[in-house]
């Protein structure tokens, strides 16, 4: 349940760092891609049941 709750946190976080839009515009992709990285490492530790 948990792991389930994180995932869906990160992938919102992700799509609100897209830069794309107008706030993130200057921040580049950096953000995005380090939540993207964090949001694949849950996965991974969420299919192998360590969360």
């Amino acid at each position: 349940m948990l792991s389930t709750i994180l995932i869906i946190v990160l992938i919102l976080l992700l799509i609100g760092a897209v830069p794309s839009w107008g706030y993130s515009r200057s921040w580049g992709y950096f953000p995005s891609g380090i939540l993207g990285v964090v949001l694949v490492i849950v996965i991974i530790l969420a299919l192998m049941g360590r969360i």
